[in-house]
C-alpha cells in the first residue's frame, strides 16, 4: 500500500465530498439555523437571502472534510479492527481534528445566516476578533465537539455496518458508490434526528455575541428555563432532510472521487 498515494486520495475525495454537500444544500442549512436562532425564524431572515454566508463554507468545507477523511482512514491503519466501536472512535477523533478548521468558518457562516444586516463575511470576522480576540473564532468548539462526537458515534458505525451487510447480500467484496451513498443517507438521517438538541445548543452558542463566554451547559439551562424542552427540536425537519440528502451526496461524492483517483495514481 502506497501511503502517500492513499493520503492524496483521502484528501481529494474528502474535499470533493465536503464541497458537494455544503454548497448544494446550503439553503436548507440556512433555514435550519434561522429556525434555531433565539431571534426566531422571521427576524433572522425567514426565506430571504438563503445563500448569505456561503463564501465561508466554500473556504472551510473542502479542507475540513479532507482532514476528516484523512484522519479517519489513517486511523484504520492504526486501529485495524472492523467493529462498530472502532468505527465510532475513529470517526470521533477525526471530527475533533476537522473541527479545528470547521469551527471558525462555521461561526462566521451562522452569524451571516442569522443576520438581517448586509454585513460582509470580513466585517463579521473583524467583529468577532474585536469582541473576543482570536479565541472568538473557536467559540462553540467544545459545543460542536459535543454534537459531532455523538453524531459520528451513531452515523459512521451504521454506515460501515450497512455497507458490509449490503455487500454480503449482493455477493460482492464492497458496495458501489451509489449503494454506499444510500447507506450513508440512512445513517445520516437517523443520527441527525437524534442529535438535534445538541445542534440547537451549538447554534445558540455560536450566535451569541456577548463578551462573556457562553458555555454549553449555561446555554442549555437558559434555553430550557426560558423556552421549554420543545425548542431543542427546532429545525429537526430541515436538519434531518439536510443530513439525509446530504448524506447521500456526501458519501457518493467521496466514494466516486476515491474510485476515480485510482485511475490516475
Amino acid at each position: 500500500m502506497d501511503s502517500h498515494a492513499d493520503i492524496c486520495r483521502w484528501l481529494i475525495s474528502g474535499a470533493a465530498a465536503g464541497l458537494s454537500v455544503d454548497l448544494s444544500l446550503y439553503p436548507i442549512d440556512t433555514i435550519k439555523t434561522r429556525l434555531q436562532s433565539s431571534q426566531g425564524f422571521i427576524k433572522s431572515g425567514g426565506f430571504k437571502n438563503v445563500y448569505r454566508g456561503m463564501g465561508s463554507v466554500a473556504v472551510g468545507s473542502a479542507p475540513g472534510a479532507a482532514l476528516f477523511f484523512t484522519t479517519y482512514y489513517a486511523g484504520k491503519q492504526v486501529l485495524k479492527t472492523e467493529s462498530a466501536w472502532g468505527d465510532a472512535f475513529r470517526a470521533s477523533f477525526a471530527e475533533m481534528i476537522a473541527c479545528l478548521i470547521r469551527v471558525p468558518t462555521e461561526i462566521i457562516k451562522q452569524r451571516a445566516q442569522a443576520s438581517t444586516s448586509q454585513k460582509s463575511l470580513s466585517m463579521i470576522a473583524r467583529n468577532i476578533y474585536k469582541t473576543n480576540g482570536f479565541l472568538g473564532f473557536y467559540r462553540g468548539y467544545s459545543t460542536t465537539i459535543m454534537r459531532e462526537i455523538p453524531f459520528s458515534f451513531i452515523e459512521f458505525p451504521i454506515w460501515e455496518f450497512l455497507k458490509r451487510k449490503l455487500a454480503v447480500y449482493l455477493g460482492r467484496d464492497k458496495c458501489q458508490p451509489f449503494e454506499s451513498a444510500v447507506c450513508g443517507s440512512i445513517a445520516g438521517s437517523f443520527a441527525a434526528a437524534v442529535t438535534t438538541p445538541l445542534d440547537v445548543v451549538k447554534t445558540r452558542v455560536m450566535l451569541y455575541e456577548g463578551v462573556k463566554h457562553a458555555s454549553a451547559i449555561s446555554m442549555f439551562t437558559k434555553i430550557y428555563q426560558n423556552e421549554g424542552i420543545a425548542i431543542f427540536f427546532s429545525g429537526i425537519v430541515p436538519r434531518t432532510l439536510w443530513m439525509g440528502i446530504g448524506g447521500y451526496i456526501f458519501f457518493f461524492a467521496y466514494e466516486f472521487s476515491l474510485q476515480t483517483t485510482h485511475r490516475f495514481f
